[in-house]
């Protein structure tokens, strides 16, 4: 398990925030920026997780808000795009790797932050298992009553 802390994502990050373009893209690259480097100093002490990192990966990222305010969670987890790319950076993986992503909200603290843990995935059944749908199943059992 891998668990770093970022800062909280600027609100110009907002879906429902209506920005030009180029502030979009310039607010993009400076959040992504902060969050690569605070991964990359805070990944040092993960450095035997970092190298051997699995392929499919869990994100769990528990939201601290900086104020009582109430967010959106959805809104929440789209402004920290550009912070989970640059943890991908810091990482130095693809950022679909994070085949699952959990979002929660801690309102009984402040602290205007984000605390991100990376898990392991553990899959469901084995990895090249034919599908196998209900429709066939159905005509399976009645080609073996059949018989």
């Amino acid at each position: 398990m891998i668990e770093v802390v970022l800062g909280w994502p600027p609100s110009e990050l907002s879906p429902n925030k209506r920005l030009h373009w180029a502030k979009l893209a310039t607010a993009k690259k400076q959040y992504r920026q902060k969050c690569n480097s605070v991964a990359k100093e805070q990944l040092k002490k993960f450095k035997k997780v970092t190298e051997n990192i699995p392929e499919i990966l869990v994100l769990e990222m528990t939201f601290i808000p900086p104020d009582r305010r109430n967010y959106d969670r959805d809104n929440l987890v789209a402004r920290m795009k550009s912070g989970i790319d640059g943890l991908a950076d810091a990482l130095k993986i693809n950022d679909k790797r994070f085949n699952t992503v959990i979002s929660t909200m801690d309102s009984n603290y402040l602290g205007g932050f984000v605390r991100i843990r990376i898990l392991q995935e553990i899959p469901y059944g084995k990895k090249n298992q034919e599908f196998i749908s209900q429709d066939e199943g159905i005509y399976r059992q009645r080609r073996e009553s059949k018989s």
